[in-house]
């Protein structure tokens, strides 16, 4: 569970529910014509822009934003350094026995076992890598797009609540509905683009950064040690994955 995600997401909704019960009741922010108008016209507008087994999607890969958890580096390269030792030592064969948590790393040490020249391993890490990538960014970028729909949503809903009101100045009793629906779409339209939309989205390609990282770190350690390579030799290339202030943490070595 990624608590950043869930505090901020309470942490942001708190404050604006706080402001509103300071200002008044909740009631008073509740309208059915402003949800109907921002919600629904938001996602009816954006399932126009993707096939539905996508749109559909897009709420399972939002639990990312809250659940996911990458790998650290630093455990990749210890593993990494680990089984280049078991491979020199027994080969490739004494990988099988190897505990392996990655499905991403087990897909190129299952390679290395079978025997795959280094070329195919390469091509097949390589695109593995590419499209997870590419779905990665298919995600974020539907609730980039719900960022941007519901904003233009809600000023929608203001031009009808102020035609309505407008349209009938002569009864005062309809222009507090009507002005309500023209605020109240602006307010709702804010809170799904800043307060939720937005924030996924660029918490998931966070996300999409973070693997990608990891893949193309396992990625040189799967063509090193297949390559033969000395295990301290790949876990001093691996080390350039690491911000420089944690270079020299793993192993227990620093820089030389």
């Amino acid at each position: 569970m990624d608590l950043a995600t869930i505090i901020g997401i309470l942490g942001a909704f708190g404050f604006v529910i706080m402001a509103m019960l300071m200002g008044g009741t909740l009631e008073m922010f509740m309208d059915m014509v402003s949800v109907l108008i921002v919600f629904g016209g938001t996602a009816f507008v954006v399932m126009m822009q993707y096939n539905l087994s996508q749109f559909i999607g897009a709420i399972k890969i939002a639990m990312k934003a809250f659940m996911f958890k990458s790998d650290s580096p630093e455990e990749l390269i210890a593993k990494s350094v680990e089984m280049a030792d078991a491979a020199r030592k027994g080969g490739f064969l004494a990988l099988e026995e190897a505990t392996i948590t990655n499905a991403f790393m087990q897909k190129g040490v299952d390679m290395l076992v079978d025997g795959h020249d280094a070329d195919v391993v390469r091509s097949t890490l390589e695109t593995d890598i590419k499209l997870t990538s590419a779905r990665h960014e298919l995600g974020a970028s539907i609730f980039k797009t719900i960022g941007d729909v519901a904003p233009a949503m809600g000023m929608i809903g203001t031009l009808v609540g102020l035609v309505a009101m407008l349209s009938n100045m002569d009864d005062p009793k309809s222009i507090g509905p009507a002005m309500a629906v023209a605020l109240l779409t602006t307010l709702y339209g804010a809170i799904v683009a800043n307060m939720m939309a937005l924030p996924v989205c660029a918490k998931l390609t966070l996300r999409a950064e973070e693997e990608k990282l990891n893949r193309s770190l396992i990625l040189d350690a799967v063509l090193g040690i297949q390559d033969g390579q000395n295990p301290r030799v790949i876990e001093g290339v691996l080390r350039n994955y690491l911000p420089e202030s944690k270079r020299g943490a793993v192993g227990g070595e620093g820089d030389e």
